[in-house]
């Protein structure tokens, strides 16, 4: 079931209906009908999976008692260990089965040698990313001790499963979704209204920036060979935006639709554009994932306190496994590398943290030419790992780069969504400069303009699914 499409509005509506006039007076009818309404949502797409995330709930469930009222920890790291291993088990399984046996028969062909394993065909469930990395943080919280665990399996499940960050995040910590979960809630109109603002500028980032773009980008992608130096840049760019606009226009519409309910998720995108360096870019990008791979895998490993070889290392690892967290493809790893290429110079000179302010041009409206030559230059260089994440495969990659920097001819004709990308960067400039629209006929007049192009867009480009969908 898509955010954007009609059964969704009819699936949000009665679900709405039903928590808070229905069920108002009953935290746990609340939470067990967001647990119905969550599986509901989820098996829409393949109602076959939903066995998988039910059993990971149960597992995870019994493991967070279990490691509470183990006397030893030696028995809690047993505990520990049990669902480490059944959520990367299956996590591995499902995503990577088919990527290893693959680049198995690969390599002994590269030496000549005929191999007959066959490939598995595992289907991809959705959201299996997301929902094993959430469980897994509970599972590690309580056993560090930073999360007591809960004994309402009903709050647990819909903590799991909460249907508007189920598939695609923001990736939630216990400590902060699952309290709200135990909790009393109570509607308030700003915060609704507030939802469906987010739900409406997600939409638009969606419908109308990311699916647009993709029309150019995939026939640029496709097509590469055929095409100009300079239109091979600007299908990198479009990229950029899609990616952005369909990404963080699904968590906007998640953390908008949580709202309506009394629930608060985390922000996951801080306008990433606008970053002036690699480093701000991984602080205002994905934020929820990069916060997990920081606390469960970056800080574990040592951080950056066993001198510069170690933190080299460590760099490493968390972008590599990043890359690889995205999709089972070489691209991804790709991805990675260059990515660990980028932010480790850096880190080595100790200026990744060198803008940590969510505001950008302090002080004043515009940004300094400075400010904007480093927020280019950064875009820049992040679209070359953009394109091994768009790519099939390292030849595409690789071939799409070259004939980027060989083929000078004039650009091909587009029909550009230029015009919409300037608008999204102005959407999300507003939004870092905190500018009010006081004016209510100014404010009404942008949103019924924003709900028509939407309509208007989602008739024109097919009803595609969002990309982390794949992951």
């Amino acid at each position: 079931m898509l955010f954007q499409s009609a059964e969704f509005l009819v699936f949000l509506s009665v679900v709405f209906v039903l928590y808070w006039f229905i069920f108002k007076r009953h935290l746990q009818a609340q939470n067990a009908l967001i647990l119905l309404a969550s599986y509901f949502f989820y098996g829409w797409w393949d109602w076959r999976f939903l066995g998988l995330i039910v059993f990971s709930t149960v597992v995870d469930f019994f493991v967070g008692l279990k490691i509470s009222s183990s006397p030893k920890q030696r028995t809690k790291r047993a505990w520990l260990g049990l669902s480490l291993l059944v959520n990367l088990g299956l996590l591995c399984y499902f995503k990577y089965a088919n990527f290893f046996i693959d680049s198995w028969m690969d390599a002994w062909s590269a030496l000549g040698i005929s191999t007959n394993v066959s490939s598995l065909n595992v289907i991809l469930p959705v959201g299996i990313s997301f929902y094993t990395f959430q469980t897994l943080s509970y599972s590690i919280d309580v056993y560090r001790g930073d999360t007591k665990p809960t004994r309402n399996l009903i709050n647990f499940a819909a903590f799991v499963s909460f249907f508007p960050q189920l598939v695609a995040g923001p990736i939630e910590r216990a400590s902060k979704l699952l309290f709200q979960l135990e909790n009393k809630r109570v509607f308030k109109y700003e915060e609704g209204v507030a939802g469906l603002r987010l739900i409406l500028l997600g939409l638009f980032k969606k419908v109308v920036v990311a699916d647009t773009c993709a029309l150019h980008v995939n026939d640029i992608f496709a097509n590469y060979a055929g095409y100009s130096g300079p239109t091979l840049m600007l299908g990198a760019i479009y990229f950029g935006f899609q990616l952005y606009g369909d990404f963080s226009g699904y968590s906007d519409i998640a953390i908008g639709t949580a709202k309506l309910f009394g629930i608060q998720l985390m922000t996951n995108f801080k306008m990433p554009y606008f970053a002036r360096d690699h480093g701000e870019f991984w602080r205002r990008w994905h934020i929820s994932m990069g916060a997990w791979f920081r606390d469960y895998v970056y800080i574990p490993l040592g951080g950056s306190r066993g001198g510069k070889w170690m933190s080299i290392r460590n760099v490493f690892i968390i972008f590599l496994v990043s890359g690889l967290w995205h999709g089972a493809n070489w691209t991804f790893i790709a991805w990675g590398g260059i990515q660990a290429a980028l932010f480790l110079p850096l880190m080595l000179a100790g200026k990744n943290r060198r803008y940590t302010s969510e505001d950008i041009g302090e002080g004043r409206w515009l940004p300094t030419g400075r400010e904007c030559l480093q927020m280019i230059a950064t875009f820049a260089l992040g679209s070359i790992p953009r394109i091994f994440f768009r790519s099939d495969n390292i030849g595409d990659a690789s071939n799409y780069i070259l004939r980027m920097a060989q083929d000078l001819r004039f650009p091909d004709s587009h029909r550009s969504p230029i015009p919409y990308i300037i608008a999204l960067l102005l959407v999300d400039w507003f939004l870092l400069k905190k500018v009010k629209i006081h004016h209510a006929f100014i404010r009404y007049f942008i949103y019924v303009f924003a709900a028509l192009l939407i309509l208007i867009h989602s008739t024109i480009n097919p009803a595609p699914t969002f990309i982390y969908f794949e992951f």
